[in-house]
C-alpha cells in the first residue's frame, strides 16, 4: 500500500475541521494551557515557506499538551488593519475590506493545508466591527482613567475629580502634564465646563495634545518610530518628516518603571529583554534649571552628570524645541531656521545612530550658568532629540565625546574640570575615576559624592532637583488613514467626549476615495455619514452638524466625529484576552474566562515586535490589571523568538558602462551593479533561463548578455526570504509535491528554533524518505484491507529499548523546543525497528503518538489503521517512559590474553565474578586460546573485562 500523503492529509484536514477536534473548553476540571502565535497580517502574497516556522513550533508544543491531558487553547486570527490594504484601495479604488477578505481567504487555505491543530471557533479579525468594538471600549476605560503615583497605579477619573472638587490638585501626586497648573477646589468649582476638560486631559490615560510627530507625506500619515527604516517608511520606503500636529496620545510614560520591573517576572529571551530595557531608558540625575540673559525663560534640562555641571561651555536645544524661535536673535533667524527645516527631514532613529555627521546652528541667545553665572551660548543641534528628557542638554564638552566632537568643529571652549585627566585628544567618560577640579565646591569630591552634592546645592538655590528621567515618551495614538478602527470620539466645542460603551462599536463609514481631503483633513473627511446625534446616539449625516463652537449656529445636539483612526498596534493590545471568550457581546471576556485562562502559557514570534506590540501589550495588560479587567500584570509567562527562515536569492550583474548583464564568473574588474531576479528562472546549477526572464521582465527584453561557455550563471546570495528579493519559496507548492507533514518536519529539521536558517527545497527529500519508511514500517504488517490490528506480536527487549530511548528524548526535546534534535530521533529509531522487523502493537502505537506533534495526518492514518476509527489520536496520552527498558541486561565482554583482547563474549550482569570466569573459561575460543595450559590467574572485573594470564 503507497504512501499517498495528499489524500491523507485532505482526509484528515477535513475530519478535523468537521469534528472541531481542536476546539477548546472554557468550562473544565483539565488543567489549561494556552499557546498562541503573534496573529499574521493577510498580505496579498500570502505565505511563503518561512512563516509557518513559528506556527510549527507552537503547533508541536500544543498537541503534545493535548497528549498530557490539558485543556489547550491555540488560537489564530488575523491582524486585519493596516497600511498596504490601503495603498492598495488608493491605487484600486477597491474597498479595504474586499482585498483584506480575500487575503484572509488565502492564509486560512494555506494554514489549514499544513495542518494546525488551531481552534477556528474563537477566531478574531481586528477590522471586524465585532471585534473593534472592544478596543474602543478599552480606549474609553483609558480616556476615563488617571495614574495615582501614590497608590502606584491607573484609578477611575471619578475619583480625581472629587479630588479637585474638594481639595483642589495641591495634594494630588499623579502622572501629568508638566504645565499642569495647580488650583484649589474652590479655583476648580469656578472653572467652566470646558476650563475643567481641558485640565483633565492633563491627567487622562489617553489625551490629546500637540506632539512632535513622524509625518510620512506620501503615505499620508504618523508612523511610530518602530515604523521607520533607514529614515524612511518601512512600508513603501517613503521619506518620513518630523513636525507638530494634535495628535491622541497613550501616556504610557506613566508605566515605565513597572514595565521595566516587570520584565524580572517573566521568561522572556535575554535580547528582547534588552530591547525594551534600552528603549524604556532608565536613568538617574538631576534636573538643572538655565536662565536665558535678558529674559524671563528658563530652559530645564535633564542631566545625569550633575556632577560636571562646572564644566558646561554651551547649551544645546533640540532643533523642534519650543524655545527656539522664541530666543533666536534676528541675525542668527535665517540660518536656525533653514536648518531646523533640514532636520525635519530626519527621523529620531536616524539622528540617534549618525554619530558621525556634526551639524548645527548658533540661536545667537545666552542662557547663565546656575553657579558662575557666566554666559552660556545656546545652540541647536540635532543630536540632541526632542522627545528626550527635555530636549535641551547641557553641554560638558569635556565629559561627552559627542559634546566634543561639536565644540572642537565649532570651536567652542572645553573647560577641564577633571583631575590629572588629559582631554586633548577626546573627552573623559569614565566615571567610576572621576576625580572633580576646577569646580569650586565640589573641588576633590569623587562621581558619587559630587553627585550628591551638585543636586543638593542646585536645591538650595532653586534652580534644580535630583531626578529619574525616562528614555521612553507617551505613544502617539493617531493614525490619518481610513483603514483603521475608529475613535469613539465626537466633540464639543472643541473638546473631546466619549460615545457611551453601549453604542459601540462605532464603525467605519463609506467614503469615496482613500486619500485626505483637499483641505488636508484625515481620509474620514470625505465620508457624508459621520457626525453624532447625541439624542439620536447615532452617527448621522455631516450637513446636521449644528453649534460646535462657532458662533450663530444651532445647538441640535449634533457634533463632528474624530477623523483619525487608531494605529496598527491597537488591535494587537488586547487580542490574546479577546481569544478566552471571542464570541461574547456584552463583555470583552467574561470573569470566568478570564479567571480560568488567566494568561499566556507559551507566546511565539518575532523579535521585530519587542519595543513595538510587545512594549504596548504589556502597557495595556497592566492597565486592565490596575482596573481589575484581568486577573495577571502581564500577559505572557513564556516567550521564544523564533529565527528567521532566508532565502537564496539569484543576482544578475549589470555593467554599468553599457547595460550589458555579464555572466558572473566574467564580472572581473568591471563595475556591477546587482539586481535581483526570481529564483525559479534559475536551475540547480546556477543557470539563469534567459527566455524566461524576458517574460518575467519586460525590461530584459533587449538587453544584451554576456554568457560563459554558452550559460548565464547567476550569483547566489542568502537573504532574508522577501517578495522584494524575489526569494520566496511557496508552501503551497511544497506541500503538493512532498506533503505537509514533510514540510513540517523539515523546517523543524532545519536546526534550534531561535536560530535563523537558509532553506534548500532540495533538503526536504531526506525528511519526505524517512516519512515513507515509517508508513512502510506499518504497512508491511497490515492486512490485505490496510488494517494493522492483526499486529499482537510481543516486543522484543531490543523494541522496548528502541521505544523507551525514543520517548525519553522526545519528550525532552520538546519542553526545552529542541524539535530539530527530535527529528533525527525519529529517523534512528524507525531505521532500529525496521532492522529488528519489529510487528508488535506494543510498539507501533506509542510511536505514532510520539510522531503525532510533528507530523500529525501520517500519525492519525497510522493510528486509524492500528484500529482505532473512532478517536483522533491528538487526544490520546503521551507514552510513559520506563526506565527499566534501557537498562542492559548483558554485557559484551572483551576477552584479553595477557592484556590482548582476541574476542568478545556476551554475558549476563547478574553474574557473579566466579560465574563469570567459569563461563569465560569454558568458552572454546579459550580453549583454543590456552592450548591445553593451566592460567596462572584469571582477572575479572564484572561490567568491565576479563584477563586471562599466563
Amino acid at each position: 500500500m503507497q504512501y499517498n500523503f495528499n489524500e491523507i492529509e485532505a482526509k484528515w484536514q477535513k475530519y478535523w475541521a468537521e469534528n472541531q477536534t481542536f476546539k477548546a473548553e472554557n468550562n473544565t476540571d483539565k488543567e489549561k494551557f494556552y499557546v498562541l502565535d503573534m496573529f499574521p497580517y493577510p498580505s496579498g502574497a500570502g505565505l511563503h515557506v518561512g512563516h509557518p516556522l513559528g506556527y510549527i513550533a507552537s503547533d508541536i508544543y500544543a498537541r503534545y499538551k493535548r497528549h498530557k491531558g490539558f485543556n489547550v487553547l491555540h488560537p489564530q486570527g488575523y491582524d486585519s488593519f493596516g497600511l498596504p490594504a490601503e495603498q492598495y484601495a488608493i491605487q484600486t479604488g477597491q474597498h479595504p475590506a474586499i482585498t483584506t477578505a480575500q487575503n484572509i481567504k488565502t492564509y486560512r487555505r494555506q494554514l489549514d493545508q499544513i495542518g494546525f491543530s488551531f481552534d477556528w471557533s474563537r477566531e478574531v479579525r481586528t477590522s471586524d466591527p465585532k471585534y473593534y468594538k472592544w478596543t474602543q471600549w478599552i480606549f474609553i476605560q483609558l480616556f476615563n482613567s488617571w495614574y495615582n503615583k501614590d497608590a502606584d497605579k491607573a484609578e477611575d477619573i471619578e475619583t480625581l475629580i472629587s479630588e479637585f472638587s474638594s481639595n483642589g490638585n495641591i495634594q494630588v501626586n499623579a502622572v501629568c502634564d508638566e504645565d499642569t497648573p495647580e488650583f484649589t477646589a474652590s479655583d476648580w468649582n469656578a472653572f467652566s465646563s470646558k476650563e475643567q476638560q481641558k485640565i483633565l486631559l492633563k491627567y487622562r490615560l489617553t489625551y490629546l495634545a500637540d506632539t512632535e510627530v513622524n509625518w510620512c507625506p506620501a503615505l499620508g500619515t504618523v508612523l511610530a518610530n518602530d515604523e521607520i527604516v533607514n529614515g524612511v517608511s518601512e512600508r513603501g520606503g517613503h521619506p518620513v518628516i518630523r513636525k507638530k500636529m494634535t495628535q491622541w496620545s497613550m501616556r504610557i510614560t506613566a508605566y515605565a518603571q513597572r514595565l521595566l520591573d516587570g520584565l524580572d517576572t517573566i521568561d522572556w529571551p535575554q535580547p528582547l529583554k534588552d530591547s525594551q530595557t534600552n528603549w524604556i531608558g532608565r536613568s538617574q540625575g538631576a534636573e538643572v534649571e538655565f536662565r536665558i540673559q535678558n529674559s524671563e525663560l528658563g530652559i530645564p534640562v535633564f542631566t545625569t552628570r550633575p556632577d560636571t555641571i562646572f564644566g558646561a561651555s554651551f547649551m544645546t536645544l533640540a532643533p523642534e524645541h519650543e524655545l527656539v524661535g522664541q530666543i533666536t536673535t534676528p541675525e542668527q533667524k535665517a540660518e536656525v531656521e533653514a536648518y531646523v527645516a533640514a532636520t525635519a527631514k530626519r527621523s529620531e532613529r536616524d539622528r540617534m545612530a549618525d554619530v558621525k555627521t556634526i551639524s548645527g546652528a548658533f540661536t545667537g541667545a545666552y542662557a547663565e550658568h546656575p553657579f558662575t553665572k557666566q554666559p552660556i551660548p545656546i545652540w541647536i543641534g540635532d543630536y540632541v532629540l526632542a522627545g528626550y528628557g527635555t530636549g535641551a542638554v547641557m553641554s560638558v564638552p569635556c565629559g561627552d565625546q559627542r559634546d566634543y566632537d561639536f565644540a572642537k568643529h565649532f570651536d567652542i571652549s572645553i573647560p577641564n574640570i577633571f583631575e590629572g585627566v588629559d582631554i586633548s585628544e577626546e573627552a573623559f567618560a569614565d566615571k567610576e575615576k572621576t576625580i572633580i577640579a576646577n569646580s569650586d565646591f565640589l573641588n576633590g569630591l569623587p562621581y558619587k559624592k559630587a553627585v550628591k552634592t551638585a543636586i543638593y546645592e542646585l536645591e538650595k538655590l532653586g534652580q534644580g532637583k535630583g531626578k529619574v528621567n525616562y528614555r521612553l515618551r507617551d505613544a502617539v495614538f493617531s493614525r490619518q488613514r481610513y483603514w483603521g478602527e475608529p475613535f469613539p470620539v465626537y466633540y464639543v466645542d472643541g473638546m473631546p467626549q466619549m460615545i457611551a460603551s453601549e453604542h459601540l462599536p462605532i464603525e467605519l463609514p463609506e467614503v469615496e476615495k482613500y486619500l485626505p481631503t483637499e483641505t488636508g483633513e484625515p481620509p474620514l473627511g470625505n465620508a457624508t455619514v459621520w457626525a453624532w446625534d447625541t439624542q439620536k446616539d447615532a452617527v448621522v449625516s455631516n450637513e446636521n452638524i449644528g453649534l460646535s463652537g462657532a458662533e450663530g449656529q444651532e445647538d441640535n445636539g449634533v457634533y463632528p466625529l474624530e477623523l483619525n483612526t487608531m494605529p496598527g498596534w491597537a488591535g494587537s493590545s488586547q487580542y490574546f484576552n479577546r481569544y478566552m471568550d471571542p464570541h461574547n457581546d456584552d463583555a470583552i471576556f467574561s470573569k470566568e474566562a478570564i479567571d480560568y485562562w488567566q494568561d499566556v502559557d507559551l507566546y511565539i514570534g518575532g523579535s521585530e515586535h519587542a519595543t513595538g506590540h510587545l512594549l504596548y501589550a504589556r502597557f495595556w495588560q497592566k492597565f486592565m490589571f490596575d482596573r481589575g479587567y484581568v486577573s495577571k500584570e502581564e500577559f505572557a509567562k513564556k516567550l521564544i523568538n523564533q529565527g528567521m527562515i532566508t532565502g537564496t536569492s539569484a543576482l544578475v550583474y549589470r555593467n554599468e558602462e553599457n547595460g550589458q548583464l555579464i555572466s558572473k564568473g566574467l564580472i572581473g574588474n568591471l563595475n556591477v551593479t546587482p539586481l535581483h531576479v526570481d529564483v525559479s528562472l534559475v536551475n540547480s546549477s546556477n543557470e539563469l533561463d534567459i527566455e524566461e526572464l524576458k517574460k518575467w521582465q519586460p525590461d530584459f527584453a533587449d538587453a544584451a548578455f554576456v554568457l560563459e561557455e554558452g550559460n548565464y550563471i547567476v550569483g547566489r546570495e542568502v537573504e532574508k526570504m522577501s517578495k522584494r528579493w524575489y526569494n520566496v519559496v511557496n508552501p503551497d507548492d511544497i506541500v503538493t509535491e512532498y506533503g505537509a507533514d514533510s514540510l513540517r518536519l523539515y523546517e523543524m529539521f532545519l536546526g534550534p528554533l531561535e536560530q535563523s536558517k537558509p532553506w534548500n527545497t532540495a533538503g526536504i527529500t531526506g525528511v519526505h524518505s524517512f516519512l515513507k519508511k515509517l508508513w512502510k514500517l506499518y504497512i508491511s504488517q497490515s492486512g490485505a484491507d490496510g488494517s494493522l490490528s492483526g499486529a499482537e506480536v510481543e516486543p522484543s527487549p531490543e523494541n522496548l529499548k528502541t521505544l523507551h530511548k525514543t520517548i525519553k528524548k522526545v519528550e525532552e526535546d520538546i519542553e526545552n523546543f529542541s524539535f530539530n534534535t527530535s527529528v533525527s530521533t525519529f529517523m534512528i529509531c524507525v531505521n532500529e525497528l525496521t532492522a529488528q522487523k519489529c510487528k508488535s502493537r506494543a510498539i507501533l502505537e506509542p510511536l505514532a503518538i510520539l510522531v503525532s506533534p510533528y507530523a500529525p495526518h501520517i500519525a492519525e492514518e497510522l493510528w486509524e489503521k492500528l484500529g482505532h476509527e473512532n478517536t483522533s489520536i491528538s487526544k490520546v496520552a503521551f507514552p510513559v517512559f520506563d526506565e527499566r527498558h534501557l537498562a542492559e541486561s548483558s554485557k559484551e565482554y572483551p576477552i584479553s590474553f595477557n592484556g590482548k583482547m582476541k574476542f568478545t563474549m556476551p554475558l549476563s550482569l547478574d553474574l557473579s565474578k566466579e560465574e563469570i570466569e567459569t563461563a569465560v573459561m569454558a568458552h572454546e575460543k579459550t580453549q583454543q586460546q590456552l592450548q591445553g595450559r593451566t592460567p596462572k590467574k584469571v582477572i575479572v572485573v564484572p561490567g568491565k573485562i576479563v584477563n586471562i594470564v599466563g
